[in-house]
């Protein structure tokens, strides 16, 4: 399963990891997913949802 957030649709970020003596490698730069339970005032219940720790803090501006 790709590790997305399911609010903003943000997923991981390619990278380069570069040593001292500055030989690049490939790495991920993934998400800070995490599980939480909201609620949801449309369908009158509560929702599991994986979501990014930047949208926790913006939750406020989205209509659920």
């Amino acid at each position: 399963m790709v590790r997305k957030c399911m609010l903003t649709c943000k997923k991981s970020n390619n990278g380069y990891k570069i040593s001292h003596s500055h030989i690049r490698t490939k790495k991920i730069q993934n998400i800070n997913l995490q599980n939480k339970k909201i609620w949801s005032y449309k369908q009158n219940r509560w929702i599991k949802i994986k979501i990014c720790t930047k949208a926790i803090k913006s939750l406020h501006k989205f209509k659920i």
